[in-house]
């Protein structure tokens, strides 16, 4: 009983390398071609599958989504109750069934076809590799570069007698594809052979290749990640620096000018240890708690003769008001600092972001 968790592992991981050699060989040509009709789809991709398969479309949809490629889950029985509505012409649908004989799913195609909506299934077929030479018309139809054939029981026969294994008996949902991709395995990880579990594993990791290399392909960067998760623990790791800062009447300032008794009112009045030095609206100086210590140590009280311009810090260190708070962080552990003057690219000041303003984004 002991190593029943080690052989489910086990067995799913094989599944798994099984379908990266697929990828990497003989099911390149499919996979490409999916990832270039996602690429140029015009409207969403609508992920479609019924029960354990469902509950992978629906993940599937959602990584889609959050990697730059707008996507969306259709149940199929709702779908059969109205909800097809959601399918337009120019979206595409990934339709995702271990067995290619879903009923739910195979009642919608009549639809997307009618739509001229392009499909790509996730099926049990053994597609990849099931012919031993010269006839290749199924791995022409995972590639999307040839109708899918009917087969019939004499053709099924005749397959399975003639140097083709019977798995040439492609499923209905398969052959319906433009392109068809295989998630077949060779066991599920049940003891019974019954429950999804390496089939399910294969999907959700087709499905995961499939999201990444859109988004490589659309050059989907960090701040676009940042932009579609503004919520939640991610969201606050990812907040920008213009949403943390102090600006306006809370943003310390003062004018090289100043003499250093308003210098100490300001830096007081706006609690935040440190104030800004600006001629017209462009930081020249910062002026810190500590400066004002090591300034009394080595002056005395001859300090409060000094002005802001005479006692300020030179070239403060700044960052950009659209960098990630992590870089902010990173700056103050670098430098030993507890506050940035946030410019533009212009040296303007736009605001202040204080240490203390991190501590939500629960980054420290």
């Amino acid at each position: 009983m002991k190593h029943i968790g080690e052989n489910v592992v086990r067995i799913e991981a094989e599944a798994l390398a099984a379908l990266a050699d697929r990828i990497a060989g003989p099911m390149a040509a499919a996979f490409q071609r999916a990832v270039d009709l996602m690429l140029c789809c015009a409207g969403r991709v609508v992920v479609t599958g019924m029960g354990k398969s469902g509950l992978i479309a629906r993940k599937i949809a959602a990584t889609l989504s959050s990697t730059g490629t707008p996507a969306l889950y259709l149940h199929p029985v709702e779908a059969l109750h109205g909800d097809l509505g959601m399918v337009v012409r120019g979206d595409l649908v990934l339709a995702l069934s271990a067995s290619g004989e879903t009923e739910e799913i195979l009642a919608l195609l009549a639809t997307i076809k009618r739509l001229q909506v392009p499909l790509i299934t996730m099926t049990g077929d053994e597609i990849c590799g099931v012919f031993e030479g010269r006839d290749s018309h199924l791995s022409k139809i995972s590639e999307g570069r040839a109708a899918a054939p009917i087969f019939d029981e004499k053709t099924k026969s005749k397959a399975a007698g003639g140097g083709v294994r019977s798995t040439l008996a492609i499923s209905t949902l398969a052959a319906a594809a433009d392109v068809a991709l295989d998630c077949s395995v060779a066991q599920e990880a049940c003891s019974l052979g019954l429950a999804p579990t390496a089939s399910t594993t294969t999907m959700l990791a087709l499905g995961d290749a499939l999201a990444v290399t859109l988004s490589e392909r659309r050059g989907f960067k960090e701040e676009d990640f940042a932009n579609l998760h503004p919520g939640g623990k991610l969201g606050k790791r990812l907040a920008r620096v213009e949403s943390l800062m102090h600006t306006g009447d809370a943003l310390p300032c003062v004018a090289p000018s100043t003499r250093m008794p308003d210098v100490i009112y300001e830096m007081s009045r706006k609690k935040l240890g440190v104030t800004a030095v600006v001629e017209g609206e462009r930081l020249v100086g910062i002026i810190s708690d500590g400066d004002l210590r090591r300034l009394l140590e080595k002056r005395g009280k001859d300090v409060m003769d000094l002005t802001a311009g005479e006692a300020m810090t030179k070239s403060p260190k700044i960052i950009g008001a659209e960098e990630f708070a992590a870089s902010a962080i990173a700056i103050m552990e670098e430098k030993k600092i507890t506050s940035l003057m946030v410019v533009d690219d212009d040296g303007r000041l736009r605001g202040i972001v204080h240490l203390h303003d991190l501590w939500g984004t629960e980054m420290m």
